[in-house]
C-alpha cells in the first residue's frame, strides 16, 4: 500500500513539474512573440534555446534577452544636445537644398551625412584634424600626453579599466591634474570595472576627482540587464582634444596579455568635432550622475569652457568628422544604418576590421550584393578566439562571403580587435562598434564617420599592407576543405549567433 502511494506520489510529482515547464515554456513563447518587438532572427534563436533547454533557456532569456526598448530607462536627451540638434536641422536642410558645400570626391555621400544628421543629430563639421594609433604604446603616450596638458577639465568614458600597471598609470595621473585644480570627471562601465575594487580609485577621489559607475550591477553576474552596456571609449581635455577608438585601459592593450600583440585603432580629433565627444560624455554623465551634472550654461557663451569656440572652430584640418552615436535608449541605430549605408556607397572598395563579425540579414546580404557587384570586399577577423563561440559563428559568415567571391582573413600577428571600415579610401568609420549584433542593438556605442580621401587612403595602405604581411588568406578552397569538426563548431556557434 505503502509502495502504492509512494508511486502515485511520485507520478503527481513527475506531471506537476512537467505543467510548470509547460507553463513556462508557453510564458517565454508568449513573452517573445508578443511583448518583444525583435527581430525575427533574434527571436528565433531564443525560441530554440527555450524549446531546446526548457526552464534553463526561459530563465537565460530573462538575465540576457531582455530589450529596452519601451521601458524608457534611458534618457538621451539633455539640455547640451539642444545646440547641436539645431545644428543638425540645419544642415539636414541644407543637403536636402543641395547647399551645403562638401568637398568633390565625398560630395556623393551627402546622403549617408544627412542619414547621420537625421537619426541621432550628428553635426557635421570639415576642420578636423584626425591622427590615428594602431599600436597600444603609441596610442597611450599620446593618451598621457593629452591628460597631462589639460588645465581646467578632463572627461574619461571608458567600457574597461584593469587594475594593472596601465590602469593605476592613469588614475595617478588623472589624480594629479584634480589635486592641481583641473575637473576630472570619469565614467567606467559597471561590468567593464567590476573586478576593480573601490579602493583603485582612491587617490583620484581624495584629489576631488569624480569616479561614476554606469549602469551598476545589483548583483553582480545575475543582472537582468547585463547586455546593455557602455562600450564607449572616450577622453576630451579642456573641450580641445578627443579621443575616440577601441583600446580599452589595461596592460592586455599594450600586448601583455595571453593573447599577445593587441591590434586596434583609436583617433585623436582637433577640431569641431571634439563638441560632439563632449557633448555624448555629458549626456552620458548627467544620466549616471544626476545630482552632480555638467551644468553647461550656454551655447552662445564664447567662455563656456566645455564648449571653447575660438579653439573648436580654429582650421586645424580638412576632415570632415561626424560623431554618431547608438544605444538601446532608442530605436533609430544611427551606427547601424551608417553601416549600412557606407555599404550602399561603395564603389571600388570595402575593408573591415572587426574581432566579431556577426551581421544580421540586412548587412550579410548589403555586403553580398556589393561583392555581386564587382566591389573588392576585404573582412579581417581574428585568428584567435577570446570568444570562441563568436570567433565559430564570425568565421562562418566570412566563409560565406568568400564563397560569395569576398577575400577574407585572419590576423595573425595577436589579436585585432579594431573597428574599422574605409569605403572606396574615402569615407571612413571608425570607435566602438562592432559588426555584431550586439554592437547594433544592446549596447552603447560611439563611432567617428571621417570623410577625407587622404585619411581614408592612408587606412587602406595600412590595412592592405598588414593583409599582405600579417594576415592568412582564407579562400573557398581552404573555407571549403575545413574538418568536420569546425563544420561542427561553426553549425552550433552560428545558430546560437542572434544570442551572441
Amino acid at each position: 500500500m505503502i509502495d502504492i502511494l509512494w508511486n502515485l506520489i511520485g507520478e503527481g510529482v513527475v506531471w506537476f513539474v512537467a505543467i510548470i515547464v509547460i507553463l513556462v515554456n508557453i510564458g517565454a513563447i508568449v513573452t517573445l512573440l508578443f511583448l518583444e518587438r525583435r527581430n525575427p532572427q533574434v527571436v528565433a534563436g531564443w525560441l530554440l534555446l527555450i524549446l531546446l533547454v526548457p526552464i534553463i533557456g526561459f530563465v537565460v532569456y530573462l538575465f540576457f534577452g531582455r530589450h529596452l526598448y519601451g521601458e524608457h530607462i534611458f534618457s538621451k536627451k539633455t539640455v547640451a544636445d539642444e545646440g547641436f540638434a539645431k545644428i543638425a536641422q540645419y544642415q539636414y536642410k541644407q543637403i536636402q537644398e543641395k547647399t551645403l558645400r562638401l568637398p568633390a570626391e565625398i560630395e556623393r555621400f551627402d546622403s549617408a551625412i544627412a542619414l547621420l544628421l537625421n537619426l541621432d543629430d550628428a553635426a557635421y563639421s570639415d576642420n578636423n584634424q584626425v591622427d590615428v594609433y594602431t599600436h597600444g604604446e603609441d596610442k597611450f603616450a599620446a593618451f598621457k600626453e593629452a591628460i597631462k596638458s589639460a588645465e581646467h577639465h578632463i572627461h574619461m568614458e571608458y567600457y574597461i579599466l584593469r587594475a594593472d600597471e596601465l590602469g593605476r598609470e592613469i588614475i595617478d595621473l588623472l589624480a594629479e591634474r584634480a589635486a592641481a585644480g583641473v575637473e576630472v570627471r570619469v565614467l567606467f562601465d559597471a561590468v567593464g570595472v567590476q573586478k576593480v575594487k573601490k579602493e583603485f580609485y582612491a587617490n583620484l577621489t581624495k584629489a576631488g576627482g569624480r569616479v561614476a559607475i554606469f549602469f551598476p550591477l545589483k548583483i553582480p553576474f545575475l543582472n537582468t540587464r547585463i547586455n546593455f552596456r557602455n562600450h564607449r571609449k572616450i577622453l576630451v581635455v579642456d573641450g580641445k582634444t578627443g579621443f575616440i577608438g577601441g583600446f580599452n585601459i589595461g596592460d592586455e592593450y599594450l600586448g601583455k596579455g595571453p593573447l599577445g600583440y593587441w591590434r586596434d585603432t583609436h583617433l585623436r580629433i582637433h577640431g569641431a568635432s571634439v563638441a560632439s565627444l563632449q557633448t555624448r560624455f555629458i549626456m552620458d554623465w548627467n544620466y549616471t550622475v544626476p545630482d552632480a551634472p555638467v551644468v553647461l550654461g550656454s551655447h552662445k557663451d564664447t567662455d563656456n569652457r566645455y564648449y571653447p569656440l575660438k579653439e573648436l572652430l580654429a582650421p586645424h584640418g580638412t576632415s570632415g568628422v561626424q560623431i554618431a552615436s547608438s544605444g538601446p535608449d532608442g530605436a533609430g541605430r544611427a551606427i547601424y544604418s551608417g553601416f549600412v549605408s557606407l555599404i550602399g556607397h561603395a564603389r571600388k572598395s570595402i575593408y573591415i576590421h572587426t574581432p566579431y563579425f556577426i551581421p544580421d540579414e540586412t548587412i550579410f546580404t548589403a555586403l553580398l550584393l556589393a561583392i555581386r557587384a564587382g566591389i573588392d570586399v576585404r573582412i579581417v577577423i581574428p585568428c584567435k578566439p577570446d570568444h570562441p563561440f563568436v570567433y565559430w559563428a564570425s568565421y562562418s559568415y566570412l566563409g560565406d562571403l568568400v564563397r560569395a567571391g569576398a577575400k577574407g582573413y585572419t590576423y595573425d600577428n595577436g589579436f585585432i580587435h579594431s573597428k574599422t571600415a574605409i569605403i572606396d579610401g574615402v569615407a571612413s568609420t571608425i570607435g566602438t562598434a562592432n559588426w555584431d549584433i550586439r554592437s547594433f542593438k544592446l549596447n552603447f556605442e560611439t563611432n567617428a564617420f571621417v570623410y577625407d580621401e587622404t585619411f581614408g587612403q592612408m587606412m587602406n595602405d595600412i590595412m592592405t599592407k598588414e593583409m599582405e604581411e600579417k594576415c592568412t588568406l582564407v579562400t573557398a578552397e581552404i573555407y571549403n576543405n575545413r574538418p568536420n569538426w569546425i563544420k561542427f563548431k561553426e553549425g552550433i556557434c552560428r545558430l546560437v549567433s542572434p544570442l551572441l
